[in-house]
This record gives C-alpha cells, sequence and structure tokens, in this order.
C-alpha cells in the first residue's frame, strides 16, 4: 500500500480436515528435514497443476483501521478466475467498491492479494528460497512440520514469500503460511498475512482464507493502521466442454433486458 500499515497478525482460524494416509506416521517421522522439503515442495507442484484445472472467485477487502479498533474507510474487490471460451485460464475485476484515501491501493496490492498471498512453494522454486527447518508444531487438529522460508537474493521486478510454513505430515503439504511480501519499497509498505488451506477436493489443500492486521510505517510520523481480509470460494474444475460463464451470463445465452 502506497502512504496518500499491518505489525503483528492475529487471526482465528479454522480448519475442516479430511486425512488421507498416503504415507505413515512412523515412516514420515524418520525423514531428514532436506527430505521432507523435497517431498512437500513435490506435492506443491502437483497441487500448482492442479490448482490451475479451477475457477474460483476472490473477496478482497481492504480497510484503515481507526484508533477504536472500527474500520473507518473500505475497499471491496471480487475477483474472479475464469476460463475463456479459448480455454485460457485469466483473471479479471467483476466488483470494485469504495476507496481508501488515507492510503493507495497500489497494483502490488493486488498482484500479491491474487497471486502471492496464496503462496505455493514448488520444487522449480526451491533454488530461489532458503528454507530452515523449526521442528514439529501441532496446527488446530494437524501435526505439522514447521519451516522458515526467505528469498536467496531479490531479483528486480520479482515478488517473494518471506515468513512461515506449516507442511501436514501426512499429505506434505503447506496448511498455513504467515509472512509478507517483500520487497518493501520508500512509499509502498505491504502487510504481514496470514493464509489457511483447506481439503476441496478431499486430496489437495486448497487456500481459502488469508488475514492480515498490520501498521505501515511510511517515515516520520506517517503510519497507518491497515487490515486485509482475502476469501475463497466457488471452486469449480474447468473440464473440456463445460459452459464458460462471464459474469452470471452463460456463452451462447443473451442478458435479460
Amino acid at each position: 500500500m502506497r502512504f496518500g500499515s499491518l505489525a503483528s497478525v492475529t487471526s482465528a482460524f479454522a480448519f475442516i480436515c479430511l486425512f488421507q494416509s498416503a504415507i505413515p506416521l512412523a515412516a514420515s517421522d524418520k525423514l531428514k528435514p532436506e527430505e521432507i522439503i523435497q517431498r512437500f515442495a513435490a506435492r506443491e507442484s502437483e497441487f500448482r497443476d492442479v490448482w490451475e484445472q479451477y475457477t474460483y472467485t476472490q473477496r478482497i477487502v481492504f480497510q484503515v483501521i481507526g484508533r477504536s479498533g472500527e474500520a473507518k474507510e473500505q475497499r471491496e474487490m471480487i475477483v474472479e478466475v475464469y476460463y475463456t471460451k479459448e480455454g485460457e485460464r485469466e483473471t479479471r475485476v467483476i466488483s470494485d467498491r469504495g476507496a481508501l484515501s488515507s492510503v493507495g491501493v497500489t497494483k502490488e496490492d493486488i498482484s500479491d492479494a491474487i497471486s502471492m498471498q496464496p503462496f505455493v512453494l514448488t520444487s522449480e522454486e526451491l533454488p530461489e528460497y532458503k528454507i530452515k527447518y523449526k521442528g514439529e508444531e501441532q496446527v488446530d487438529e494437524l501435526d505439522t512440520y514447521v519451516f522458515d522460508v526467505k528469498p536467496r537474493k531479490m531479483k528486480k521486478r520479482q515478488r517473494y514469500f518471506k515468513g512461515r510454513i506449516w507442511v501436514d505430515n501426512i499429505d506434505f503439504q503447506i496448511v498455513m503460511t504467515r509472512g509478507k511480501i517483500v520487497p518493501d519499497y520508500r512509499d509502498n509498505k505491504f502487510p504481514e498475512f496470514e493464509t489457511v488451506r483447506e481439503q476441496i477436493d478431499s486430496k489437495y489443500w486448497f487456500p481459502t482464507w488469508t488475514e492480515a492486521d498490520d501498521v505501515l510505517h511510511f517515515g516520520g510520523y506517517n503510519s497507518v493502521h491497515v487490515r486485509q481480509l482475502i476469501t475463497y470460494g466457488n471452486f469449480k474444475k474447468f473440464e473440456v466442454g463445460t459452459a464458460i460463464k462471464y459474469g452470471s451470463v452463460t456463452e451462447g445465452e443473451s442478458e435479460p433486458q
């Protein structure tokens, strides 16, 4: 966000847990951190391929928070990920209401919300990150491996995740992410956030909820308390021959007059 901010994240989250035991727990307990990393990255690569077969919507809410904790400014966007009639996967904004005056919502804010905050760490992306094993932790009812993640080197005009991930010790997929997208810029700051995943297809863990609550500091005494909420819904797997819908109108139909 550009000044005209999110310092600790506190989130309430709930998982609907469905377990599929692809690998016995006793066997996975013996894995070295390097083996766990390779295994979960391979699963994330699988998930990315599956994720790209789905259409869905995101409700993205940006808020500026007043001293008493109320939202004094709000902008709400509805973003749709869909397939064109040619079978190309595209993203479009289908609703954009409200505005923020204390800070500006930048193109990086919107791009991060759509493509980076639902963070996926694949085998192909592993060389770009330093990953440090931090131990095991129970998250809700899940037993997870915990890793700290940061970029090895930041390339110009590239965005990266820096923070912590929780990996389910049975499915070897990321089930929770906490951190921020980097880098910050002098006049464009970004909040810390938390993303939670759930099993949507009884096999892979899809992001369903992202929340941020942070104070962005722009130098001097210019600080802004912001909040961000992203919810993901209407997941539908695209199949060849599926009717393509544009908003509420199906291809081949005419819109009511």
